[in-house]
């Protein structure tokens, strides 16, 4: 087979996809249906800050640019819970050094972009609209957003990168019999808000945390940027009696916002205006299937499997992809008809696993992170972890620090400790006997 690869779209996925591609040797041209991010501002108001976990440092390891990733970082060490009384609690992730990285995903975007086409030679093409995909010359043809010229381009291998709602994945269905689609919205929408930097660039907040101020039906959160600012987002329902839909006026937001997140208003001088002009956006989880066609073309990425951001992983899960092609690669000497084969069936059941786990983990955030029980609950987990670290680890380590576990396997796994854990939460006296042997000798009872 040829060694040329057509890209759709220059996202986070596609710019790596395409660096592991042409270190493979394959000749990559990309096209990117928005103007280039480096020299427009297209992203503003929009971007929820992404978090950077062990599996999604591996694919930047993979080839070899975690480095100059790492300079845009901030390291996050666990969660700073805010209480509507103004009280606040902090919460570890995992052991002491283990941390998510705080990213703009406009800035790993643009120096993904920039590594894609200094370091490994990748062509870009902006403001290009994927408009066909012909299966059967495998020609992919693109229609410029300015001139309205359109583009025909040839190649022996096609990945559809563009993300959620992807041009490439509705070209596929609408040439594909028996083709799954499922789209879910949740009822939240989002809009970002900013807490700008203090004096002299510092943090008005702990720098090394992600902020969750956790209100039951919905909630804000909060990610640290390297000049000082917070990047906040807040996730309310459409409609109802707390909702976008309510909270229109300069009084109404002040008041909401008073009643809710009483510290974090004298931290946000410009609330009103930005609540005004930043625009709601939705949550989408997309599965579908099959993900390869032909042995020639594939759906990488949110183009194959769109999750709500509340593990924190749809970036970490879409660089794992890139690990699992190149490794396959490697595996099937280029054997693309098993290569694709392979990582359909790895990786469609692990993207359905996060998916659910993200929309699981949206119920953990907003209504139990202020939950003594729930608190209780990880203090138990995380201490008979810290002794049996062979029999238990918990969930969320397994999915953000443990990138050789599976998701699917995390879910099954997850779902079995937390059997364990219901039953350990429902004895009396709980609270005072949960450090007593008793506790953890049941533990490994429940275990066998």
């Amino acid at each position: 087979m040829g060694k040329n690869v057509t890209l759709v779209g220059a996202g986070l996925v596609g710019s790596l996809l395409s660096i592991y591609l042409s270190k493979k040797g394959y000749k990559v041209t990309v096209f990117e249906r928005r103007p280039d991010m480096r020299k427009t501002n297209i992203a503003a108001g929009r971007s929820i800050n992404l978090a950077l976990s062990d599996r999604g440092w591996r694919g930047l390891d993979g080839v070899g640019i975690s480095d100059e990733i790492r300079k845009i970082g901030i390291p996050m060490y666990g969660r700073f819970i805010h209480h509507k009384d103004g009280s606040s609690a902090y919460q570890p992730y995992g052991r002491d050094d283990q941390a998510i990285y705080s990213v703009s995903r406009a800035d790993i975007n643009m120096k993904l972009m920039d590594l894609a086409e200094q370091k490994a030679g990748v062509k870009i093409h902006f403001d290009k609209r994927c408009s066909q995909i012909d299966r059967n010359n495998l020609e992919c043809s693109f229609e410029d957003n300015h001139t309205k010229e359109i583009t025909k381009i040839k190649s022996d291998l096609v990945f559809g990168a563009d993300g959620a709602f992807a041009a490439s994945r509705l070209n596929m269905q609408l040439q594909s019999d028996r083709f799954e689609y499922n789209q879910h919205y949740i009822e939240c929408g989002y809009k970002e808000l900013i807490i700008p930097p203090g004096e002299n660039g510092s943090f008005k907040m702990e720098k090394n945390a992600l902020h969750i101020w956790p209100r039951g039906s919905f909630m804000m959160i909060a990610l640290p940027n390297p000049d000082g600012n917070f990047t906040c987002t807040l996730f309310l329902p459409f409609e109802g009696e707390k909702s976008f839909e309510k909270i229109k006026t300069t009084e109404q937001i002040e008041a909401f916002f008073k009643e809710e997140f009483p510290d974090a208003v004298p931290l946000m001088p410009t609330l009103v205006e930005d609540f005004k002009h930043n625009p709601v956006s939705s949550l989408v989880t997309v599965k579908c299937f099959p993900w390869t066609f032909d042995d020639k073309i594939a759906l990488i990425g949110d183009a194959a499997h769109a999750i709500v951001p509340f593990y924190g992983q749809g970036m970490n899960c879409g660089f794992e992809d890139c690990v699992v092609l190149n490794d396959l690669i490697e595996k099937h000497k280029e054997n693309w008809s098993e290569i694709m084969k392979e990582y359909q069936a790895l990786r469609k059941p692990d993207a359905d696993a996060i998916a659910d786990l993200a929309v699981a983990n949206f119920i953990e955030m907003r209504d139990k992170t202020a939950d003594p029980k729930f608190l209780l609950q990880k203090k138990i987990e995380a201490k008979f972890s810290q002794k049996y670290p062979d029999k238990w680890i918990p969930l969320y380590s397994m999915v953000t620090y443990s990138p050789h576990i599976r998701y699917s396997t995390a879910l099954k796994e997850g779902s079995k400790q937390q059997l364990i854990m219901d039953r350990i939460m429902a004895r009396p006296n709980i609270e005072k006997e949960w450090e007593s042997p008793e506790i953890e000798k049941e533990i490994l009872e429940q275990l066998k």
